[in-house]
């Protein structure tokens, strides 16, 4: 049973336990490799990262909120992370404690005025998945539109989360120095402070639902990309009540041929980016328990509480950036364009070609029409270069806030693709996509797409 800590002292004070906690066993361990052997030494370190992670793992787990929603990010951010700190940080995908089922009854009694067994036809009261800020109950509901019953997924939020995310951001640095054990050169404050803005929002289950029916109703129809409805009536601020979909997680979809994880990768770079493009909008949250797969290449996307929406001039910064570098091949006009964007300083003394190699290699998979594999080396790499601040270009170069959930484009796909080890011409497949290309159908799932798209 999860007890909500809520206090900002409160969880400061945890904080500062689990500090003192790594900090004690990092000079434990250290004492003790004075007189090992080299082989002893490289076991000791290895103890000693495992120990971490699994402390790091176990608190964020149980402190539910903020803090844990960024440690969820940091594990599937990049190979790059030290082993045993990846692997204890994926727990908290989908093995967080949950709360108890008083509490979650008691959150369905206080906003609609009764137990969940008069709201629903049929309530489970063990959860299916518990995550940062809430907790997904199966059940059964009459669907207003229909008349019909049907099951039901029902996420409901931990009561005093809103408390202790606010508490939680006040020690929103700890992400940074957990992710400073593989990136020596990390600056998160943008990166932190746009993810700030979006936890807030995602506490209002309200504007979530709102987020994905549109989803849902954009991609109504599509042949491999599936969001599930809202259930109208039966979503307040801190329940959200949409279609139930089964399918297979991220673990089992590992376990598959390279075919069906290069048609998954596939759908899910269409998703990204046909979102961004056409919608101005970016699920923000791509962790990979947030989707499920169902073979041939179709996925259902879930949680809409982290969206990003992008303005006009947003989108056109962002598309013209991209033809300059992977369509044009123009270096003169790319670094124009990040001077007015604001993310190079006007005049810095840097050679312009020299600008194009730092900020182009996010577009090197789609720069050349060629069959390319995603890499997790590629993904690591990206990552390591988007913190790194030892180039002489770094010390004028910004993100501006606009341009921080475009890093997450680059760096959680990435690193999903990476993982698969997707194969294809994603040069084709973004020339579909693109608003400044009409690129032809480039594979089976981009016909079925364009038969979709014809009976829009």
């Amino acid at each position: 049973m999860i007890v909500m800590r809520r206090s900002w002292v409160g969880r400061s004070a945890k904080v500062a336990k689990l500090g003192a906690k790594v900090a004690g066993t990092h000079a434990s361990i250290a004492a003790r490799k004075v007189f090992a052997s080299a082989e002893r030494r490289v076991e000791l370190d290895d103890r000693r990262r495992l120990t971490t992670a699994n402390a790091v793992a176990e608190e964020l787990g149980n402190m539910k909120g903020a803090l844990m929603k960024l440690g969820q990010m940091a594990s599937y951010l990049d190979e790059g992370l030290p082993e045993p700190m990846r692997i204890a940080l994926a727990q908290l995908r989908t093995d967080a404690p949950p709360m108890s089922r008083e509490l979650a009854a008691g959150v369905i009694e206080a906003e609609f005025g009764r137990p969940p067994h008069e709201v629903f036809v049929d309530w489970d009261p063990d959860p299916i998945a518990a995550a940062s800020i809430g907790q997904v109950h199966r059940a059964i509901a009459v669907n207003p539109g229909t008349g019909e019953q049907v099951p039901v997924a029902v996420k409901v939020q931990y009561p005093g989360v809103d408390e202790a995310i606010t508490a939680d951001l006040k020690n929103a640095g700890m992400l940074g120095t957990l992710l400073k054990q593989g990136f020596g050169g990390l600056d998160p404050d943008d990166m932190v402070a746009e993810i700030k803005e979006r936890l807030i929002e995602e506490l209002d289950y309200r504007l979530e639902a709102r987020h994905q029916q549109v989803f849902a109703d954009y991609y109504r129809g599509h042949p491999c990309i599936h969001i599930p409805d809202i259930i109208p009536g039966l979503s307040t601020g801190r329940v959200l009540t949409s279609e139930l979909v089964n399918g297979h997680t991220w673990d089992e979809l590992l376990s598959w041929d390279q075919v069906e994880r290069d048609l998954a990768g596939e759908t899910i770079f269409r998703f990204v980016f046909r979102s961004l493009y056409r919608m101005q909008a970016f699920n923000g949250d791509p962790h990979p328990g947030n989707y499920l797969f169902h073979g041939g290449g179709r996925v259902t996307f879930l949680d809409f509480g982290l969206v990003k929406h992008f303005t006009d001039d947003e989108m056109h910064t962002f598309a013209s950036m991209v033809k300059a570098a992977a369509v044009d091949h123009d270096p003169v006009e790319f670094r124009s364009i990040l001077e007015r964007a604001g993310m190079l300083k006007p005049d810095a003394p840097v050679a312009t070609n020299a600008v194009g190699e730092y900020f182009q290699q996010f577009y090197e998979p789609v720069r050349v029409d060629r069959q390319m594999t995603w890499s997790g080396e590629y993904a690591s790499s990206i990552v390591r270069h988007t913190f790194d601040r030892s180039s002489p270009i770094a010390q004028y170069a910004t993100v501006p806030k606009a341009f921080v959930f475009i890093q997450r484009i680059n760096l959680g796909l990435y690193a999903l693709l990476g993982e698969l080890g997707a194969t294809g011409n994603y040069r084709r497949i973004a020339e579909e996509l693109w608003p400044f290309v009409d690129g032809p159908p480039s594979s089976p799932i981009g016909e079925a797409e364009a038969i979709w798209l014809s009976t829009r």
